[in-house]
């Protein structure tokens, strides 16, 4: 049994740090593994979100005494990622998802989270973007046919809606803006066709946006003021949720999959005001923000109230996950140069 420290720091000092707390399971994920059937498969592990999410995996396993193999699928692209995922315990599996011959050939696997998409670059690769986010979900359903699934969505399904109205729910209907928001629906709507086709148990998980020291609303941000640049408030609010707990909640969340499919909004429980989040960011890093622009009535904001009843509220509070990022911002600690583009109001990215 593998014990997991519960006490936040007050500062994380490297990567090594940063990802042992992504990937720190909490009493709920160590419960939901023990009972899983596996093995486990991440398809689509390479990306922001998937290694710390596998190793999550693999540590709520060994503190519950579980034998669960925890597969990790992807073209691993990144220098020295596979190796670091071996190391953590995540065995790998190199695979062009979209290759039919290559998807087939991979084990059988009961239980499966879906992490492969494309959106950066989505308005300039439309072609791309519908093969990843919308061809590709079908073929990933056909051939893992009665398998429970959790498949990451995007709050970007929903219309902008008023910033007073405390975000989209479940029950908001989808009105995407923009090809990259309609190729992620589309997603939704095919696995929701073969999940009733093949009795597949499936979520949809509604996630924005996730957050930590390398990317996120918070750096985005963050790094703005520290080099004296412009804070577009025009979007003026947004979600965020700390990525450790989305880990978590993605986890747990398979044991609601269901059919027909059940979609569920993850993100944290604040509507962040951008300029709130900058004067804070100003206040911390000793800098003036330079805000531009007027607030808009409207933002893309989701309520995750049903998540939150399921698993509980974030462990890491808003709070202390900017505390942390203005101390990285301030120490140049390495980032993914990946902006979220939150600001962003027409759809594309």
């Amino acid at each position: 049994m593998l014990e997991i420290a519960d006490t936040l720091p007050e500062r994380i000092a490297d990567v090594e740090a940063l990802d042992e707390l992504l990937s720190r399971p909490s009493l709920g994920v160590i419960e939901a593994i023990r009972g899983m059937e596996g093995p486990l498969m991440i398809l689509g592990v390479g990306g922001k979100m998937g290694p710390t999410l596998a190793r999550m995996a693999v540590r709520a396993a060994q503190a519950a005494g579980s034998a669960i193999e925890v597969l990790g699928v992807s073209r691993f692209s990144e220098t020295g990622l596979r190796e670091r995922l071996e190391a953590w315990g995540v065995r790998t599996i190199a695979c062009d998802l979209l290759d039919e011959a290559a998807l087939a050939a991979l084990p059988d696997a009961p239980t499966i989270v879906y992490m492969a998409g494309h959106k950066f670059g989505a308005s300039t690769n439309q072609p791309l973007t519908w093969a990843m986010n919308t061809f590709l979900p079908g073929l990933v359903a056909r051939r893992f046919a009665g398998a429970r699934l959790v498949a990451f969505s995007s709050g970007n399904v929903y219309p902008l809606v008023p910033v007073a109205s405390g975000g989209a729910t479940e029950e908001t209907t989808p009105n995407p803006v923009g090809e990259y928001a309609m190729s992620v629906l589309g997603r939704e709507r095919i696995l929701a066709h073969w999940a009733g086709r093949l009795h597949s148990p499936t979520l949809l998980l509604r996630l924005n946006y996730a957050a930590e020291l390398r990317y996120g609303v918070l750096l985005d941000v963050a790094q703005k003021v520290w080099r004296g640049e412009p804070v577009d408030v025009t979007m003026g609010h947004a979600n965020v949720i700390w990525q450790g707990d989305a880990n978590a909640a993605a986890l747990q969340a398979l044991a609601l999959a269901d059919v027909p499919p059940v979609p569920l909004n993850l993100t944290g429980p604040e509507t962040c005001a951008v300029r709130g989040l900058a004067e804070e960011f100003g206040r911390l890093l000793d800098r003036e923000p330079q805000l531009v622009g007027d607030e808009q009535p409207t933002a893309l904001l989701s309520n995750a109230r049903r998540a939150h009843k399921a698993f509980g509220y974030p462990r890491v509070p808003l709070g202390r996950a900017i505390g942390w990022v203005a101390d990285w911002v301030r120490a140049g600690g390495p980032t993914l140069d990946k902006p979220t583009k939150f600001q962003v109001r027409d759809g594309r990215f």
